[in-house]
This record gives C-alpha cells, structure tokens and sequence, in this order.
C-alpha cells in the first residue's frame, strides 16, 4: 500500500463586508481545519479596491498556501462550503460584494479548464491583491502555462487598482 499524495495548492481569500478582516480571519481558520489538508503558509492582508462596475467598499486580501490530499474539486467544493458557512450567496451579481470569497488558484501545477473549475484560476495575471500576497509566500512559483508569481506581480504594481499592505 502506497502513503497518500500531498499535493501543493494556492487560495486567494477576501472579503468586503460584515466585518472583512474578521471574515479572513475567520476564513483561515475554517481552511486550516479541512481534513486531509494543511495550512502551510499564510501571506499578510491587504486592502484592495473592488473590481468590476459595481459600486462597494474595498476588499481585506490574503493568500494561503496549502498542501492537501484532496483532488481538485473535492478541494473547490470545501472552498465554496466554507463560503456558504460564511454566508457567501453565489446567486446575486458577479463582482458584487462578498462576506467571504475563497478562489482556488492553483493546484499542483495542473493546468484545466471545465466547466465548473479552470485552473490556474483566469484572471491572475492581472489581479494585484493576488499577485502581491502570493509573491510573499511563494515568489518561485511558476504559474501553469505563464511566468513566476513574482514577474506576473511586478508587472501589474503599477497598472492595478489601488492596494495596500495592512498587516
């Protein structure tokens, strides 16, 4: 019988309303007690201006850096559960306001694209309140089918919505 495979996986973490630094917070808490996972490294948080067309408070950002033993949708559907605990309601606008959103990055350097998970996760390459908490914890990391996290940052400091280091 062969041990269980521990694989490497990266989550984004925010919020903007109830309380979004508790809402992190008590965010990383719920991921660290997933069972079959570990919570290996935790970047600091940063305040971030909203994307999207709609108007709402900026977000408190982190990300995460786990090593689980899940596969990839058991780990998403853990993600959304604990968005739901949070009272996280999936049906009302895209780039709305969020008590807690939990976005699966990046798994195990897999690159895939179905209908209900695409990884790495769309968009990174252009989302600083990603790219600057991941270049904290994991700066090497190449991004499937792109660059390390590091190049992708210092490419969007400058063009990005504001953002801050808050802790």
């Amino acid at each position: 019988m062969t041990a269980p495979h521990w694989w490497p996986a990266y989550v984004g973490i925010g919020s903007n309303i109830e309380s979004p630094a508790s809402q992190v917070q008590r965010g990383i808490e719920n991921l660290s007690k997933l069972p079959r996972t570990i919570l290996v490294l935790e970047s600091g948080t940063y305040l971030s201006a909203p994307m999207g067309p709609v108007e709402q408070p900026d977000f408190v950002n982190a990300v995460l850096g786990l090593m689980t033993q899940l596969n990839p949708h058991d780990l998403l559907s853990a993600l959304q559960s604990i968005e739901r605990q949070h009272g996280r309601d999936r049906s009302v606008a895209r780039w709305g306001p969020r008590t807690l959103d939990l976005d699966l990055l990046a798994y195990a350097g897999l690159s895939m694209n179905e209908d209900d998970l695409i990884l790495p996760h769309p968009g990174i390459a252009d989302r600083n309140f990603v790219l600057l908490p991941w270049a904290e914890i994991a700066p090497h990391y190449r991004v499937p089918g792109s660059t390390t996290v590091t190049e992708l940052a210092k490419a969007v400091v400058e063009k990005s919505p504001k953002i801050k280091r808050i802790d």
